[in-house]
């Protein structure tokens, strides 16, 4: 038989690992919607009046292979180094147990935000350890999980001083010992809210009448520890709050914020097993006093019971406030870091109390030695008196003393024109100190090997912390492995099933895509690195902003914003800057839909603009005579408006040029959230038919894994008009985050992404989403009505309405979501954007199988519901409104009107590999009335299990 080649059908490569459906189950797909052919489907879903020109293309997709040698080649254009600048950033040792087991394992990476308690038991777990760490290590009340970086906690803190202060000043002070990144955040929050910083020094320079609070680096960015007793004292004596930015590791050996009077303490936990990555994403907290806790922002992790009076745990209080409060939210936080807070609450948890203390003792005995040395050439070492952090006067020396560390393998910190900054941390060894000494022109230095210490004696910490027994748990490697493997195994992620969550995209995050972040050339670089030790970087970053271009018709992005609600935030404030550039500053109304998401407004109340509402019409889309009145109304004042493309209802709105034209004509600008990007790639630019500024949701679309609730990163893609005001440019908008590209530590992921799909790759799975979602619509249409769809197409994901079984069997849409656990899978996004309802995104990952499961999951709930419209199950007493069922129902006598196999094996649920809920229903209710955030003593899980 002759040799015959074999041909591989194009999808079989880069294409197939995203796109779930084989090209035979895609002509299945496509008889049971009723389109000729896919690009039939296009046509009749996605306006022709926007579609681009020219097709998507920037040569041909790469394998995985080719990908990671790629990558590998631009890896090796990053130099790490022995970085001990300091300011904020400090090496730190993962433990491997942590990195296989947590930040490399996609049962923690691929999971959703825990909106659906039941099935995120796991993670909320590791959260509230997280929580119960920060409480412990400031001494204070409540803490969130968690916040984007110490420099945006810091802003939100200062917020949080402004709202809550009996003060009315108009004016916030910021101790000079900050970190430089934290001072601009600052001071960008503050500018169009018309609050005044003042940064100097505390002791001397504030005076806490003039201010509604302030925040003080403890220990500074130089190295000074103050104790902030008396000025927090004087503060609270005008009706001033304070802040006190606080490193978590030197907490362990010095006196806590809370023991010096502060009401707030923020900071980051990077350096708790952590790596740098360029910058981000890192976990950073904040702790307040019981006090506050109902004014702070960001997600916070609360006790509570579930139906059966077992302890469960739940994100309590302000959880999704945006949605409710709009402009009037606390915050526009969004996305938290969870995946990173999880890594540094095991990090406690692998090292304990002890473990946790000996790590700092080891870390300032370096520091101490270091400064001895230096001191034996004849260098002034200032403060007398530090944890980690010591700065040395060079005089002209600073240039020829950089370079000579640098040629040593070791970065240090330039410190104005004349010193030099020396941040010891974990990973430093003697080598190390001997190279900095041979860069200060001591090659011959030799000190004896006693111990150093020169913590300041009166702020040695003298409290207890992590006294819980989770920080004292056996910590051989078994044990560890095992605790996390127990805590991922009561969580529902994307490596178990489909999660179909409208609007938040939970897509496939390939394994190649995720390998490069943790390769020390791009985890262990510092952000603050030389240009030439990350030129690796910089091409990265450049060749993904020329592909992001391609893909938005945008001339400019900006990587910085490392959230999505961070990017909406900093586009605004470039609208905002354009605008006062021109002589325009007046222009401050901000026009959003109703149905928008709610983070929108919350941004733009934060970028110091006026929201107006514009109604919504029936069949979904904006209302075009109210928004041409509101336009109108607004007149010269107009700066903005926000618009999501496809709609937040999940269908192409025909008339979203005529918006754009509207706004322009009135001197306005269009931002297009970016959120539903997913229907767009390849297919539509928004920068071509009228908007001027998107945030793309690099953690939706371009497949960064959410990580449990966070990270994330929104950078903004802008036309040439507002290129020059992008955040960080001169005249620009301000610094947004603290690291000047977000959380560049996840663009290899984006970028590998974009590798291997080619534009041909990207515009197929745009088509394939669109497929999916009208496949799912048509199959439930009968059972369920559709709301917004068009001429019967719906974009990439549908909404479900579930309101007539609550009408004809009492069966809420909550039943349905806890339902849908039994059967496997995580809810569709509840009551959003309308009550009551679903909205199901299924994305292009997902392979037929999946969503014939799904649909005959739904389809059962939709068979329950008519049982007991018939009266056939109890209206009461039915497995709706007992969902989610456990093992534990199973033990005992069974008293209910229905089958133990109907209750845990409902149709579309796997028998053999059947995902069983930890906790039943959790009650809400209960936990917000008895608020409990930090890890309840042992005795009380005793107490819950009897």
């Amino acid at each position: 038989m002759p040799f015959q080649e074999t041909e591989y059908h194009p999808y079989d490569f880069a294409n197939r690992r995203h796109i779930g459906p084989s090209p035979g189950e895609i002509a299945e797909m496509l008889a049971v919607v009723g389109a000729p052919s896919l690009d039939a489907l296009i046509d009749e879903t996605a306006p022709r009046g926007i579609r681009q020109a020219r097709p998507l293309d920037w040569g041909p997709a790469l394998s995985e292979q080719a990908m990671l040698v790629k990558m590998r080649d631009v890896a090796r254009k990053n130099r790490p180094m022995t970085s001990l600048i300091g300011q904020g950033y400090h090496g730190t040792v993962t433990p491997p147990v942590i990195q296989r087991n947590i930040f490399e394992n996609p049962a923690w990476y691929t999971a959703y935000t825990p909106y659906q308690p039941e099935i995120s038991q796991g993670r909320l777990e590791a959260l509230l350890n997280y929580q119960t760490m920060v409480c412990d290590l400031t001494g204070l009340d409540v803490a969130n999980a968690s916040l984007l970086d110490e420099a945006t906690a810091a802003a939100e803190a200062m917020a949080l001083c402004q709202r809550a202060a009996r003060s009315k000043a108009g004016a916030f002070f910021v101790d000079r010992d900050c970190h430089p990144q934290t001072i601009e955040v600052i001071e960008t929050r503050a500018a169009p809210l018309g609050w005044r910083v003042i940064v100097g020094d505390p002791f001397t320079e504030l005076e806490p009448g003039e201010v509604f609070g302030a925040i003080f680096q403890y220990p500074g960015t130089y190295g000074h520890c103050h104790d902030f007793s008396e000025p927090i004292a004087a503060l609270h004596g005008a009706g001033a709050l304070a802040a006190v930015a606080a490193d978590p590791l030197a907490l362990t050996l010095l006196k806590p914020p809370g023991e010096m009077g502060a009401d707030i303490a923020v900071g980051s936990t990077q350096r708790f097993g952590v790596p740098v990555g360029f910058g981000g994403p890192h976990a950073a907290y904040m702790a307040v006093r019981d006090a506050l806790k109902r004014s702070m922002p960001g997600r916070i992790v609360g006790v509570s019971i579930d139906a059966r009076g077992n302890r469960a745990y739940r994100l309590a209080l302000q959880t999704r406030e945006q949605h409710i409060r709009r402009e009037k939210a606390t915050s526009n936080v969004c996305t938290a870091q969870a995946l990173l807070a999880v890594m540094a609450s095991m990090y406690a948890v692998f090292h304990g109390p002890e473990g946790l203390k000996a790590i700092a003792q080891r870390v300032h005995r370096k520091a101490a030695r270091v400064a001895k040395g230096l001191e034996s050439l004849g260098f002034r070492v200032e403060p007398e008196r530090f944890f980690d952090t010591i700065t040395v006067e060079v005089g002209g020396l600073q240039g020829v003393i950089l370079r000579a560390a640098a040629a040593e393998g070791v970065n240090l910190r330039r410190v104005g024109t004349t010193r030099i900054g020396i941040a010891l941390d974990e990973r430093a060894r003697r080598r190390d100190a001997r190279a900095i000494w041979a860069a200060f022109g001591g090659d011959a230095v030799d000190l004896p090997l006693e111990k150093e210490h020169r913590l300041p004696a009166e702020l040695v910490r003298t409290s207890g912390y992590l006294t819980h027994p989770i920080f004292h748990m056996n910590r051989a490697e078994a044990e560890m492995t095992r605790y996390m493997r127990r805590l991922a195994d009561r969580d529902l992620a994307l490596d178990r099933a489909m999660i179909p969550l409208g609007s938040c995209t939970m897509k496939l995050n390939a394994t190649a895509e995720m390998m490069p972040v943790s390769w020390p050339e791009f985890a262990d670089i510092h952000p603050f690195a030389p240009a030439e030790q990350t030129e690796g970087y910089a091409e990265l970053i450049a060749d993904l902003e020329a592909k992001l271009c391609a893909v938005t018709g945008y001339d400019a992005f900006s990587m910085q914003p490392n959230s999505g609600a961070q990017g909406e935030y900093a586009g605004l404030l470039t609208i905002r800057a354009w605008h006062a550039a021109r002589g325009e500053a007046e222009r401050d109304v901000c026009l959003i839909p109703t149905s928008a998401h709610g983070t929108n407004p919350a941004s733009a109340q934060m970028a110091g603009m006026k929201v107006v509402p514009v109604a919504v019409a029936e069949n979904g889309d904006v209302d075009l005579d109210d928004f041409r009145a509101k336009v109108a109304a607004a007149g010269r004042r107009l700066a903005a408006c926000m618009i999501t493309y496809p709609s937040t209802h999940g269908v192409f709105e025909g008339t979203v040029r005529e918006i754009c034209e509207i706004t322009h004509a009135a001197g306005g600008q269009v931002y297009l959230d970016g959120a539903n990007m997913n229907a767009l790639v390849g297919l539509a630019r928004p920068g071509d038919f009228g908007s001027d500024v998107s945030h793309l949701n690099l953690h939706k679309t371009f497949c960064i894994p959410h990580g449990g609730g966070g990270p994330g990163m929104g950078p903004i893609g802008v036309k040439a008009h507002l290129a020059p005001y992008l955040p960080g440019r001169p005249g620009g908008a301000g610094r947004v985050s603290a690291a000047d590209f977000g959380s560049p530590s996840l663009l290899p992921i984006s970028w590998a992404y974009c590798l291997m799909m080619g534009g041909a790759g990207l515009t197929q799975a745009t088509r394939i989403a669109i497929l999916n979602a009208n496949y799912v619509a048509a199959r439930l249409r009968e059972a369920y009505p559709i709301l917004y769809s068009r001429d019967g197409r719906v974009a990439h994901e549908c909404i479900v309405d579930v309101r007539p079984l609550k009408d004809r069997a009492g069966v809420s849409v909550e039943d349905v979501a806890k339902r849908l656990i039994d059967c496997g899978f995580h809810a569709p996004t509840m009551s959003w954007p309308v009550a009551g309802t679903l909205m199901i995104e299924p994305t292009e990952s997902e392979p037929k199988a999946e969503l014939d499961r799904f649909v005959t999951a739904m389809l059962g709930i939709a068979a329950e519901a008519a049982a007991i419209e018939r009266g056939e199950m109890d209206r009461e007493n039915n497995p709706l409104r007992n969902a989610p069922h456990t093992v534990e129902d199973l033990v005992g006598d069974w008293d209910r009107p229905y089958s133990r196999e109907a209750a845990c094996y409902p149709p579309g649920a796997f028998r053999v590999d059947k995902y069983w809920a930890p906790v039943n229903r959790v009650d809400n209710v209960w936990g917000d009335r008895n608020l409990m955030c930090s890890c309840p003593p042992m005795e009380s899980y005793q107490e819950a299990a009897e």
